[in-house]
């Protein structure tokens, strides 16, 4: 599928980024400020990523995307959010100047190294690529990272080191991954998601074999059963990581404190790998460490220096992150928009002996709310309490004809507001009621990868007006 010029960048100096604080965009801007180029970018929303890509230099235009906005430009960067009517995006087509889809540019990217980590699957690669960033920056390693979520530890999402390796989370929607240049290929599970693109799960594993087709070496969670048809049809070594003590890297005596500090032992090919403790929440990340654990070994990090960095690892931004705490209620966030996501996420806050839970999801795309409406109910309903907001519809149209109603109808007792779409009117009536309605010891979590992490700090404030603090 990499078909594009690899040498677009050459002679380039100005480059403009249409949608600059998106997560896929947010680490790229970073990355090439940090190489010289001169960047700037533009975007519909105010955000906390556009006000640190602006605090790192980069000119941001003013909210909205407009035809002058390219001016002077010698290359221009787009997501695919963009819609093809989007006057920014006319104007970009009709200049003449090249383009690239921000996927491409990654690929790009991605060819700088000889040695690319590039790290995959419907869940958690964000986490593992965090995680893998972590134990290699900590062991002393000068790589460089692109990663779809804040890292504390390297002040962002992206950044360009002195080694020739990057860590780099691939994203399968619309098989954006196949424009990377992977030598390693973490595959850490494969579940039905996009299937407004994929069309069934058939079609995800297909593009899973030839995502793991282009690597050296393939690192897969074979007791993943779509995982593991995938890697039976990858012709490549394949290093394998889960529970059973068959894997190549497998734990032992998993102990939990508190549903949160987990500790256990690191087994490789049936010889003690190390003791390991995790400091970020659920039996899932037990998972991510080891998909992180057989990476890092396999670019030749120390075992105790990867045992180190796990423990260090205390998750990447908006994945469970405590926001704040008010007269004893806890606010949390969390990134996961698909129902398996929700569903690990709640499982694990409920054992956490909070008085109740609640799930504040904020549904994202149409085509997932309308496919998968079953299995999003069926996650929520793990909550003690369930509110959730109006659809972010994000790259497309509403289609579907669906609304927030819908998947409200199907979860018992949730909340909802169908009758304020209005996406900050809609906040501000989620927020006053969870506000009003929170009691002592409850945990509450904000869920989705659009902004609803918005209504995390909404809420945090009207506690904090109810309570005085």
């Amino acid at each position: 599928m990499n078909n594009v010029n690899n040498s677009i960048l050459e002679g380039k100096k100005h480059i403009h980024m249409m949608g600059i604080g998106g997560s896929g965009m947010y680490p790229l801007a970073q990355m090439l400020h940090a190489k010289g180029y001169f960047v700037t970018g533009s975007d519909n929303n105010e955000t906390d990523t556009l006000k640190a890509v602006r605090s790192m230099g980069i000119k941001v235009c003013p909210l909205g995307q407009r035809a002058e906005n390219i001016e002077g430009a010698d290359l221009i960067v787009y997501t695919a959010a963009i819609l093809p009517d989007n006057p920014e995006y006319v104007a970009a087509v009709n200049s003449g100047v090249p383009m690239l889809e921000r996927a491409e540019l990654l690929g790009i990217v991605t060819g700088w190294f000889s040695e690319a980590v590039c790290v995959t699957g419907t869940h958690g690669k964000t986490t593992v690529t965090s995680m893998i960033t972590t134990i290699m920056k900590l062991s002393g390693r000068d790589i460089s990272a692109y990663i779809g979520g804040k890292l504390p530890l390297i002040g962002g999402s992206g950044c360009i080191g002195t080694e020739d390796t990057i860590v780099c989370e691939a994203c399968e929607f619309k098989d954006h991954y196949l424009h990377l240049h992977p030598t390693i290929a973490v595959i850490n599970n494969i579940d039905e998601d996009h299937l407004d693109y994929f069309g069934d799960l058939s079609h995800i594993i297909d593009s899973f074999v030839r995502f793991g087709s282009m690597a050296n070496t393939v690192i897969a969670n074979v007791e993943d059963e779509n995982t593991k048809a995938a890697a039976e049809r990858i012709n490549k070594p394949l290093i394998t990581f889960g529970y059973g003590s068959g894997n190549d890297y497998y734990p032992d005596c998993i102990r939990t404190e508190n549903g949160l500090r987990t500790t256990f032992t690191v087994y490789r090919r049936g010889e003690k790998f190390g003791d390991f403790v995790l400091n970020v929440p659920g039996r899932h990340n037990v998972l991510n460490a080891l998909a992180a654990a057989a990476a890092a070994d396999l670019c030749g990090v120390p075992a105790e220096d990867i045992a180190a960095g796990i423990e260090a690892f205390h998750g990447a931004k908006r994945r469970f992150d405590k926001y704040g705490e008010v007269n004893d209620i806890t606010v949390c966030d969390d990134y996961g928009h698909h129902p398996t996501e929700l569903r690990v996420t709640l499982e694990a806050a409920v054992k956490r002996g909070f008085n109740r839970v609640w799930a504040v999801f904020q549904p994202f795309t149409f085509s997932r709310t309308a496919l998968l409406l079953d299995d999003f109910a069926s996650a929520l309903s793990i909550a003690d309490k369930c509110v959730i907001t109006a659809i972010m519809g994000g790259r497309e149209k509403n289609t579907y004809n669906i609304f927030d109603r819908d998947l409200g109808e199907k979860v018992k007792g949730s909340v909802y507001f169908p009758e304020e779409q209005d996406h900050d009117r809609n906040f501000e009536l989620t927020a006053s009621y969870v506000a009003e309605n929170a009691e002592r010891g409850d945990l509450i979590v904000t869920m989705g990868c659009g902004d609803v992490n918005k209504c995390a700090n909404l809420i945090l404030d009207k506690l904090r007006e109810k309570y005085h603090e």
